[in-house]
């Protein structure tokens, strides 16, 4: 998750001004805990934990469950963020009032164009489209119900629809999706170049530190088994160039993508065979995974 540091996000960046927040972090790294085994670790009143406890699930980064124990029912805690990247130098939004907008959000099956090698596969939310590891699987009439889809080298390229009218001139592009590795089962330690091109200009390459599975994903069905869930990744193209997550990542900018009124944009996400990371693409949609979301574009004016 990428936070920026901002007013608006006090009540998160305040759970890290507290060392026993962090310690109880620390201590979630390795196992789950209930409210009396961490305050006996470290050596605080429950009623302090519980308060600490409180203060954290509400940010989003534990989860609490009640289970029953030798004494009832206790209250289990466990990590549910993996990890937050604080976003200290942010784009500069646009004015409301200056801008027109909109958004759609592409399934990740309704791809129209692809090339991919195996290991490769798709899935819904109730089970494996066709056979793994066969990309012509790709092209099977239910590819539109993917969930999750992954491959070890190539790409998918989206049509987005254009809704521009006129003389309208776009001054911003964003696209936000959930994407990791592709590796054989997973490897959370398998880097990936992954290459985001938009109406066949290279946007911005990123490096996907690996394909995480050790955690189940919030809303990966129970019967899957492999990998679980990827990172939330934002690309943006403006008129002062194109941006990762508000981190820069080339000198694109938005006139260089040529977008008029009433022509289809193109979205590709490729890891070439020719990458010095060739560690595959994994995509998540409102199934799979910690998000709730397929691919959500949104043009500005």
């Amino acid at each position: 998750m990428n936070l920026n540091v901002t007013t608006q996000n006090m009540s998160i960046l305040e759970c890290f001004s507290s060392e026993t927040r962090v310690r109880i972090i620390e201590l979630l790294n390795g196992a789950p805990y209930n409210i009396g085994e961490l305050a006996e670790a470290l050596g605080v009143s429950s009623a302090m934990i519980t308060k600490h406890i409180q203060k954290l699930e509400e940010a989003g980064i534990i989860a609490t469950e009640n289970v029953v124990g030798k004494r009832g029912t206790q209250k289990r805690c466990s990590l549910k963020m993996d990890q937050l990247v604080l976003v200290l130098r942010q784009e500069k939004a646009e004015p409301e009032h200056d801008a027109t907008k909109y958004s759609v959000e592409l399934p990740i099956g309704q791809y129209y164009r692809y090339e991919v090698q195996p290991t490769c596969g798709l899935a819904s939310s109730d089970g494996q489209i066709g056979m793994a590891d066969d990309p012509r699987y790709f092209d099977d009439p239910d590819h539109t119900k993917a969930e999750h889809l992954w491959f070890a080298s190539g790409y998918l390229e989206y049509r987005i629809p254009n809704y521009l009218v006129g003389q309208s001139k776009p001054t911003r592009i964003t696209v936000s999706l959930e994407i990791c590795s592709e590796a054989p089962h997973y490897n959370e330690n398998w880097p990936s170049d992954i290459t985001f091109s938009l109406n066949g200009v290279d946007v911005a390459t990123w490096t996907c530190p690996g394909d995480f599975g050790s955690k189940r994903g919030v809303y990966t069905p129970d019967w899957w088994i492999h990998t679980q869930y990827g990172l939330h990744k934002t690309i943006s193209v403006t008129q002062e160039g194109s941006f990762i997550d508000g981190v820069r990542s080339s000198d694109v900018r938005i006139g260089d993508l040529h977008i008029h009124s009433g022509q289809e944009l193109l979205f590709r996400i490729a890891c070439p065979e020719t990458a010095v990371h060739c560690g595959g693409v994994s995509l998540f949609g409102k199934g799979f995974g910690n998000y709730p979301q397929h691919i959500v574009v949104t043009l500005s004016c």
